[in-house]
C-alpha cells in the first residue's frame, strides 16, 4: 500500500485528493495547506484524512512513501526537491517552476523596468531546475512524474493508438486552438498556463525530436502575454501549431491532425463523438515535369470511434501509483517534462525577439 499525502488544495487539489481516494493500492493520509478555509473544506469533504498548515511535516514524514505537490506554480521546485531528498516520489508540475519574467544580462532596459513594475527580481538566468530533479530522483531511485493529465484522456490514447498503427500515415501537421476568456494567471503567461497541454500532447504523439520553435505574443492587461500562436518544425516537413488566448469571447478547445492516408478532428468540448477520422486527403500525381503535377483529392467516409470514458485524472494517479509499485520509469517523467519546458522556454525567447526562429 502506498501512503500518501497532498500539498495544496486550491484549484486542482480537490480534484486529486478526490481521484486519490479511489486509487486501488493507495492510502491518501494527509492533505497539506496554508489556508484555514481550505483545511476546512478538506475536513467537511474528507473528515478521516489529517490536514496541516506545515508542509514540513508531510517532507519529513516516514509514514510516506509519496507527496503530490498542487501548489502556487513558484513552490514547485523546493518543494519536489524536499520530497525528493527525504526519499518520497513526486508527482508534481514541474514545468511550470518560473518566474514571472525572465530577467538577463541581455535584457533591455524597457523589460528591466517592465519585471520590476510587476515585482520581479533581477537575476542571470539558471539552468532549468528540473535537471536536478530528474538527476535527484534517479540517485535515490524514486519516481518523479509530470502532471500532464491530457495524455491519459481517452482521446489522446486513441489517438496514439491511430498513430502506432499507421491508420494516420506519416503525419504532416498538428493545429490547436485552446482558448478562452481568462482565467487570468498572475505569476505565468498564457504560454505557460495553457500551452504546455498541447506540447506535452504533441511531445507524446510526434516520435520525432523538433528542430525549431518560432512563436508570437502580446500583451494587453496585467503585463504578461495573454495572446501567442507557437509553431513547432520537425524533420520532413512535420509541423505543429498552437493557438494560445486569454481574450477569446467563446472557449475552443480543437485539434486538427492531418496525415497521409487519414485526418482527424478533436473537439475536447464534445460531449460524445470527441474524435471524427475523416477519409480524405490530397496527394500529387506523377507528371514529366512541375507544371505537369496534379493534385487530386480523396473524399471517403467519416467516422467516430470509441473513446474511453474514464476520468483521465484517475487514469493518470491510477499510473503513478503503478510506476511507483512495480519501480517502472512513467512516461511522463521529469525527462517529457524538461522537453516540455524546453519548447516553453524557446516559445517565450522567440516572442521576446519578435518570431525569430529559436533551434533547439
Amino acid at each position: 500500500m502506498i501512503r500518501i499525502g497532498v500539498i495544496g488544495y486550491g484549484y486542482w487539489g480537490p480534484n486529486i485528493v478526490r481521484n486519490l481516494r479511489g486509487v486501488d493500492g493507495c492510502q491518501l493520509t494527509t492533505v497539506c495547506d496554508q489556508n484555514p478555509a481550505a483545511l476546512k473544506r478538506v475536513t467537511q469533504d474528507h473528515p478521516d484524512v489529517r490536514v496541516t498548515a506545515d508542509s514540513s511535516e508531510l517532507l519529513t514524514s516516514t509514514e510516506l512513501d509519496a507527496i503530490a505537490v498542487v501548489t502556487p506554480v513558484c513552490t514547485h521546485f523546493e518543494l519536489a526537491k524536499a520530497a525528493l531528498e527525504n526519499g518520497k516520489h513526486v508527482f508534481v508540475e514541474i514545468y511550470k517552476n518560473i518566474p514571472i519574467m525572465v530577467i538577463s544580462t541581455e535584457s533591455s532596459e524597457e523589460d528591466r523596468k517592465r519585471a520590476a513594475a510587476l515585482g520581479a527580481e533581477e537575476y542571470l538566468v539558471k539552468p532549468f531546475q528540473a535537471a536536478e530533479l530528474i538527476e535527484l530522483a534517479e540517485r535515490k531511485n524514486l519516481r518523479i512524474m509530470v502532471d500532464h493529465t491530457f495524455l491519459f484522456t481517452g482521446a489522446v490514447r486513441k489517438i496514439r493508438q491511430l498513430i502506432d498503427e499507421g491508420v494516420l500515415g506519416d503525419l504532416y501537421y498538428y493545429d490547436s486552438t485552446r482558448v478562452n476568456l481568462g482565467l487570468f494567471q498572475h505569476d505565468v503567461s498564457v504560454v505557460w498556463d495553457l500551452a504546455p497541454h498541447d506540447l506535452s500532447i504533441v511531445d507524446y504523439l510526434i516520435q520525432e525530436k523538433p528542430e525549431a520553435v518560432v512563436a508570437t505574443g502580446e500583451a494587453h492587461l496585467n503585463g504578461l502575454v495573454d495572446v501567442a500562436f507557437i509553431t513547432v518544425y520537425f524533420p520532413r516537413n512535420m509541423i505543429a501549431h498552437i493557438n494560445v488566448n486569454w481574450l477569446s469571447p467563446v472557449k475552443v478547445r480543437t485539434t486538427l491532425l492531418g496525415g497521409e492516408k487519414k485526418m482527424v478532428v478533436w473537439n475536447d468540448l464534445e460531449a460524445d463523438e470527441k474524435i471524427k477520422i475523416y477519409d480524405k486527403g490530397a496527394q500529387m500525381s506523377n507528371g514529366q515535369g512541375l507544371y505537369d503535377l496534379l493534385v487530386s483529392y480523396r473524399s471517403g467516409d467519416m467516422w467516430a470511434p470509441r473513446v474511453e470514458q474514464a476520468e483521465a485524472l484517475r487514469v493518470e494517479l491510477n499510473y503513478f501509483i503503478e510506476c511507483v509499485t512495480k519501480d517502472q520509469t512513467p512516461l511522463n517523467d521529469g525527462v517529457a517534462g524538461s522537453r516540455v519546458v524546453k519548447l516553453l522556454e524557446a516559445a517565450d525567447r522567440s516572442i521576446r525577439e519578435r518570431g525569430r526562429a529559436i533551434e533547439l
